[in-house]
């Protein structure tokens, strides 16, 4: 692509037939539905592949989400999984878009979503659980999620009113301990003591990781068997469905980011994407991204994965905090012209774009190579590191 193309511009690299092969394996692994986080990327064409891999059910946070799944596909079902809903979404998203689920956490929550399907008895509720925080990158705790005693009044409050009832949680995202599963499971078992009514659905939520450089988590399987686990404690009628709701997991190595060197300062690269781009994970969730430098020579690319030294970044914007700490290990006589192969990149980069300062990465190319991965050679180097602090 760079040789062919040599871009002015940030380029995502997509890779559909990675994206196919990872909903197949999850779909496989699972037991149970597989519901795809569609606030992770929406771009239709990772939406296609998903689909062709075997995605049929997707976890939409808001109306325009669940637009573009109803706009691309007639055979699947989306689920109105945030806790916190506009009225007019919720009768747009019941009475025109055949949306049957709507997570709740709060008494008003429920009375807002009875009020606007009107009290449909097809509406089934399901209630978003808060879990044990600190076992992932991101801890989702503290903004959705009630207590064991405020889920069951909640499950009972909307049972009683006719309805089939779910429970959900969220262990946080990029969750590397698959033990966290069956503990928030254990948390549900009390839940339903409490509660004595039977469940419709019971959703793991999402948190299911993938590697970055220095952080390799278990595979699927791990996962799998530890939810089996937290199961085996729950009295749960034969007809219970069980859910998930990976996004990361399923779209991060389905494409790689390639931006330029615009500028070296030093140990410093001044780059043509940032954290106001398609970067923000890399300063704010400090997760570092398989990197690797791409030299244009005549009508050829160098691949250059030795030889490396420690870097920081600099986006394209004129704000200061446009800046990715790193270290990251990079070719040591990257220059003006470089260009770097970012990988795991098809996770939250697209959707947490913003045009600030002008500067909007909208590039796409399809690409047929293996995904990007991290390997343990890119991890920085204590003693250099220790050594440039």
């Amino acid at each position: 692509m760079v040789a062919a193309l040599r871009p002015e511009q940030p380029v995502y690299c997509v890779r559909p037939h990675v994206l196919r092969e990872t909903a197949r394996h999850f779909v496989e692994t699972f037991p149970g539905h597989v519901l795809y986080a569609v606030k992770c990327n929406a771009e239709p064409a990772f939406l296609d592949a998903l689909h062709d891999g075997g995605i049929r059910h997707f976890d939409t946070a808001s109306l325009p989400e669940i637009s573009v799944v109803g706009e691309l596909f007639a055979d699947t079902q989306s689920y109105f999984m945030h806790p916190v809903k506009q009225r007019g979404a919720i009768r747009a998203a019941y009475g025109e878009h055949g949306v049957r689920h709507f997570v709740v956490d709060h008494p008003d929550e429920l009375a807002k979503v009875l009020a606007e399907t009107g009290a449909a008895p097809d509406v089934v509720i399901i209630v978003r659980l808060a879990t044990a925080r600190g076992a992932a990158v991101y801890d989702l705790g503290g903004k959705f999620g009630v207590s064991p005693i405020q889920a069951a009044d909640l499950l009972r409050q909307a049972f009683a009113a006719g309805h089939r009832v779910g429970l959900s949680f969220h262990v946080g995202s990029q969750c590397l301990t698959p033990g966290s599963y069956t503990a928030a499971l254990r948390l549900a078992a009390h839940t339903l003591d409490l509660a004595r009514i039977p469940l419709s659905v019971i959703d793991v939520g999402g948190g299911f990781p993938v590697a970055y450089v220095g952080l390799y988590p278990p595979p699927l399987e791990d996962y799998v068997d530890a939810i089996h686990a937290g199961l085996a404690r729950l009295d749960l009628p034969e007809d219970c469905e069980l859910w998930c709701e990976p996004g990361r997991a399923l779209v991060a190595a389905g494409a790689s980011l390639v931006v330029r060197v615009e500028l070296r300062r030093d140990n410093f690269l001044y780059i043509n994407d940032g954290i106001y781009g398609s970067l923000s994970d890399l300063k704010h969730a400090g997760l570092r991204f398989p990197m690797r430098v791409l030299r244009p020579v005549g009508d050829r690319v160098e691949v250059i994965t030795e030889n490396l030294a420690e870097f920081s970044l600099f986006g394209p914007t004129c704000d200061a905090v446009d800046m990715m700490e790193g270290p990251y290990r990079l070719a040591a006589d990257a220059r003006e012209g470089d260009y770097i192969e970012i990988g795991q990149a098809g996770a939250y980069t697209l959707e947490l774009r913003t045009d600030f300062n002008g500067f909007c990465p909208d590039n796409f190319v399809e690409v047929g190579d293996d995904a990007f991965l991290p390997t343990a050679d890119m991890e920085p180097c204590p003693f250099l590191s220790a050594a440039a602090e």
